[in-house]
């Protein structure tokens, strides 16, 4: 029997997160140590989500069900999606309330680290995802420190580089490298 018709048996048809029928697909957790039970069956629409990194949060209520299951991956993903939403109240809450072994719980946490390590989001004042070498508009004047000068209002910045904090960005502006928040800028 191949893995996707074992998954397929487990679940009866139905995604292993929030129960829907449709669009069902393998998902396999980032490994820990010697598992192989890391595939879990999913929806097109938790993929997509669980994808993007983008999180429906009225979506993700199903976790309240899905977080008691008897399946160690499902159990993992839950704890790693509550972890993601864990901003929002009830998914606190849930979190507070789901309790895993020791080694599940260390199987969860490395696989939080990893994806956010590479999932540094860099976002404009109007929620605009910024990449290296865009433009940006600045939308308020801003003393620079250091310098005599003020960037104002309007002055575009192009081919900016990220950093690792999320809410800076650096560019040149009259010829200076600055540092500038990410909050004072928007996407050209």
């Amino acid at each position: 029997m191949t893995t996707e018709a074992e998954l397929n048996a487990r679940c009866n048809g139905q995604c292993e997160l929030c129960g829907s029928d449709q669009s069902l697909g393998v998902y396999s957790l980032t490994a820990s140590g010697d598992r192989t039970d890391i595939e879990i069956m999913i929806c097109g629409v938790c993929n997509d989500q669980v994808s993007s990194g983008e999180l429906d949060t009225n979506h993700w209520h199903c976790l309240t069900s899905s977080m008691w299951s008897e399946v160690p991956a499902v159990q993992v993903m839950a704890y790693r999606l509550l972890k993601q939403l864990s901003s929002e109240p009830w998914a606190q809450d849930l979190l507070d309330m789901l309790y895993l072994e020791d080694d599940m719980k260390a199987w969860a946490e490395a696989g939080i680290q990893s994806e956010s390590e590479d999932q540094i989001v860099h976002k404009d004042c109007h929620g605009n995802i910024l990449q290296a070498g865009d433009s940006v508009t600045i939308v308020k004047d801003l003393d620079v420190k250091g310098t005599s000068f003020v960037a104002k209002r309007g002055t575009v910045v192009k081919g900016i580089s990220l950093t690792d904090n999320p809410e800076h960005i650096e560019g040149r502006v009259n010829g200076t490298r600055i540092v500038i928040l990410t909050q004072y800028v928007k996407k050209s």
